[in-house]
């Protein structure tokens, strides 16, 4: 929280209360998933409800991967995924981000005007024509449809990657040059050295992206051996005749965990990637 000089004692701490109070809220339903993954059965549905087992259930966890079958298979089909989206992605983005913004060329502000107004097209109208393109091409039912996307740059990162190369000194780029630098060697030898922040917030943000997905895996594969674990999850759910939650939740946590220990992890990298790239035209 950023606090100005005319701050009072009392507006500070009025809004570091509101802060630990929205903190709370927000940790309130990973809190509740945790505690029901500790649970027996008979806990998850007791009234008043049991915030936390008098007992923990800690066995409940290997039991929910067992009972989930090929969870290993689907979490090396979700790492495959990942790896090559987040490759794409930051690659292909990094690209075109230092064409839009390291190089003069006719039409370039045009260009990226365009590529700004596709990001205001809405997901769902492009599926049905995407599922008919991949379907031509014999892509559905294989990990395709969920990757080959990202080497196209996708236009979020773009965009953030951009702001981050205008705020770079083109001095760095005039002086490459004298040098007898080419393009390619100044984006791949100096630009990208210096925007590992704003690379790490495009890998991160893509990773979350893939890791999350079950609409897409929903739509492209049909075969238990390509399930990634947001749709193994699902299958997990609706493969007894009664939800056993405590299972269902401590699979959940497996599934979440990554996710949080990674960003944790890349916290500071990720916010100064953030803090960083800037709002320069």
């Amino acid at each position: 929280m950023r606090c100005e000089p005319g701050d009072t004692p009392l507006i500070r701490t009025t809004g570091f209360l509101v802060l630990v109070a929205g903190a709370l809220l927000s940790f309130l339903p990973f809190f509740w998933m945790v505690g029901t993954s500790l649970k027996q059965l008979s806990e998850t549905t007791a009234s008043p409800p049991i915030w936390w087992p008098s007992s923990p259930q800690w066995h409940n966890y290997p039991q929910a991967i067992n009972d989930m079958r090929h969870f290993w298979l689907y979490l090396a089909n979700t790492l495959v995924i990942c790896a090559l989206t987040v490759t794409g992605s930051v690659l292909s983005s990094a690209v075109v981000a230092y064409g839009f913004s390291r190089i003069n060329w006719p039409g370039r502000d045009k260009v990226f005007l365009v590529l700004l107004a596709g990001m205001m097209i809405p997901g769902a109208v492009s599926i049905v024509p995407l599922y008919s393109l991949y379907r031509h091409l014999d892509w559905i039912g294989t990990f395709k449809p969920l990757w080959v996307h990202s080497f196209l740059a996708p236009a979020f990162f773009v965009f953030l990657l951009r702001q981050f190369f205008l705020t770079l000194p083109k001095d760095l780029n005039e002086a490459a040059r004298i040098d007898g630098c080419s393009e390619w060697r100044i984006f791949w030898q100096i630009i990208l050295p210096l925007s590992r922040p704003a690379l790490a917030v495009v890998a991160l943000f893509q990773f979350m992206g893939s890791w999350n997905d079950f609409f897409g895996p929903l739509i492209y594969l049909n075969d238990p051996k390509t399930f990634t674990l947001s749709l193994g999850l699902q299958n997990f759910q609706s493969q007894h005749g009664g939800t056993q939650w405590n299972y269902l939740m401590a699979a959940a946590v497996l599934v979440t965990m990554p996710v949080v220990i990674l960003f944790f992890l890349c916290q500071k990298t990720f916010t100064e990637g953030i803090a960083t790239t800037g709002t320069k035209n």
